[in-house]
């Protein structure tokens, strides 16, 4: 099937197998591997990506459901080698440990942010569920949210 999907703000056309998923679309076809594959069954979320500016493990969507759409991975953040604010505060307040969940934390909290700009520390890790971390113990993650919010968002 032919697709066009906007990802990272490049319009890209591929054939794709109906049966593609769109995680695998994204590393093996676009070569973007900062989406993670973490467990295949949807519940680590290291796959997450937003699609239309909702969060979505891209483990349980199709490449040919995002057609027409809008998708930003972790790569598509930063602007102009500029780290997205979410990016920055969680190097800065030690957010990741071997990194493997960070991108699917950050394009989680990303989207926690943009409906709740203000969250508080259980609205935080309630925006966290779903994504699996088993290296830091949520606290710092919870800390760089806060920070970001803090400081009005992006």
């Amino acid at each position: 099937m032919k697709i066009s999907v906007n990802v990272n703000g490049c319009t890209r056309e591929s054939d794709v197998e109906a049966r593609t998923l769109l995680v695998n679309y994204l590393r093996d076809e676009l070569g973007l591997t900062g989406t993670k594959i973490g467990c295949d069954t949807s519940q680590c979320g290291a796959c997450t990506v937003h699609m239309d500016g909702k969060a979505l493990k891209s483990c349980t969507s199709l490449a040919v459901q995002a057609d027409g759409c809008d998708v930003t991975t972790i790569e598509g953040l930063a602007h102009n080698g500029d780290l997205h604010p979410m990016q920055q505060s969680f190097w800065d307040n030690h957010g990741l440990q071997c990194g493997f969940c960070t991108p699917g934390m950050i394009m989680a909290t990303t989207a926690l942010l943009a409906d709740n700009p203000n969250p508080d520390e259980d609205e935080i890790r309630h925006g966290l569920e779903g994504n699996l971390c088993r290296c830091t113990g949520y606290h710092n993650i919870v800390k760089a949210v806060a920070a970001v919010a803090q400081a009005g968002g992006d």
